[in-house]
C-alpha cells in the first residue's frame, strides 16, 4: 500500500545518507517514476528530499534532520502505529510488522514505555468473525497485482447467482462495512467496477502482462459498481421492549419515539437481496412499514421461511 511505502522510504532516508531511485523501486517492486512520485509527494509534505545528480548520486535528506523532532510528534507517531496494528487484523503481513518496528525505533527509549501504552489504547478489529484463512490469500495475491501492474482473471457470481469470468486491472483495494473490494478497470464492461472479493472464484494474476494505469474516477460514486442499485427510502417500527435492537443497528438520533412506545427509524439503502436479509435478520422486533412494496417482499420471504418449518 501506498502509504506504508511512503512511510518506509521516510525511515530509509532517515537511516541512510544517500540511496538511489533504482535501488528503492526495486526493493518496494514499483517503477523508477512511481518512486519519483513518492519522494514529491514526500518533499509536499515538509520533508526536506534532495537529490544528487551524477553517477555516485541519489536520493537523501537534509543534513541533520530528524522526523521525530521536525515533522511527526509521539502522538502522531502513535496514531500511524495504532493505523497499522488496526489495519493488520484484516491485512497484514510481514511488512507492516517490519514498519511498526522501524517506527518504534525511531522512538526514544526514555519514551519507549509510554510510546507502547498510547498504541495499546485502540485497536480496531477488522477481522471477521470466521477468520481470514480464505480472505487473506486473496488479498495478498491482488495487492501484488495492484502494485505490479498485473491482470487478474476470475468468476465472479453476481447478487442473483449468475456467473460470468472477467479480467481486469486492479487499482485499488478498499474495504468498507467489513467487507473488502477490489476497484478494477473490467476490460469486458470496458469501465471501472467494483468486485467483492468474496465472490471471486478461480482468482488468478498473469505474472507477464502488465498494463498502464488509468485515472480512477475523481468522485466516489463515479467507482463503477459491479451490481448497480438505487436506494429506497424505508421506514422500520421496533417493538418497544426492541429498542435496544434499533440503537444496535442505527444512531440514536436517527429514530423517532411513536404514541405507543415503539421506536421508528427511516433509512435509505439500495434495495438489493442484502437488504431483505437485513430485514427478515431482525425477526419479530421489528415491522416494515413504508414502502409497501418492500413490506410485501418482506413478508412473501418470511412466509416461505416459515413454510419451510411446518409440519408436512
Amino acid at each position: 500500500m501506498k502509504l506504508e511505502r511512503l512511510l518506509s522510504i521516510i525511515i530509509l532516508l532517515l537511516n541512510r545518507r544517500m540511496v538511489q531511485a533504482k535501488e528503492l523501486a526495486e526493493r518496494f517492486e514499483v517503477s523508477v517514476r512511481t518512486i519519483y512520485r513518492d519522494i514529491e509527494a514526500i518533499h509536499v509534505a515538509g520533508i526536506p528530499v534532495v537529490t544528487y545528480q551524477g553517477a555516485n548520486g541519489g536520493i537523501g535528506l537534509v543534513e541533520g534532520y530528524r522526523l521525530d523532532r521536525n515533522v511527526l510528534t509521539n502522538d502522531e507517531l502513535a496514531d500511524i502505529v495504532t493505523a497499522l496494528r488496526s489495519i493488520s487484523t484484516s491485512y497484514g503481513n510481514e511488512q507492516q510488522l517490519r514498519l511498526m518496528e522501524k517506527i518504534n525505533s525511531i522512538v526514544p527509549p526514555s519514551r519507549s514505555e509510554e510510546f507502547e501504552q498510547m498504541t495499546s489504547r485502540v485497536l480496531i478489529d477488522y477481522s471477521p468473525w470466521d477468520g481470514n484463512d480464505k480472505l487473506r490469500p486473496k488479498l495478498q495475491l491482488l495487492k501484488e497485482a495492484v502494485d505490479r501492474c498485473r491482470l487478474a482473471r476470475f468468476a465472479y457470481s453476481n447478487a442473483e447467482g449468475e456467473i460470468s469470468h472477467r479480467t481486469v486491472e486492479p487499482h485499488r483495494l478498499i474495504l468498507k462495512g467489513r467487507q473488502w473490494y477490489l476497484q478494477a478497470y473490467c476490460r469486458e464492461r470496458e469501465q471501472f467496477r467494483l468486485f467483492k472479493l468474496k465472490r471471486m472464484k478461480e482468482l488468478k494474476v498473469d505474472p507477464e502482462t502488465r498494463f498502464n494505469r488509468r485515472e480512477l474516477p475523481t468522485e466516489d460514486n463515479d467507482a463503477g459498481a459491479c451490481e448497480p442499485s438505487r436506494a429506497t427510502e424505508f421506514v422500520l417500527r421496533f417493538r418497544a421492549e426492541s429498542r435496544h435492537l434499533a440503537e444496535e443497528y442505527f444512531d440514536i438520533e436517527e429514530g423517532q419515539s411513536g404514541d405507543d412506545g415503539s421506536w421508528l427509524v427511516r433509512k435509505a439503502y439500495p434495495e438489493d437481496d442484502w437488504l431483505y436479509r437485513f430485514i427478515l435478520g431482525l425477526g419479530h422486533h421489528a415491522e416494515v412499514l413504508e414502502p409497501p412494496h418492500l413490506r410485501e417482499i418482506v413478508a412473501n420471504r418470511a412466509e416461505q421461511i416459515a413454510n419451510r418449518y411446518r409440519d408436512k
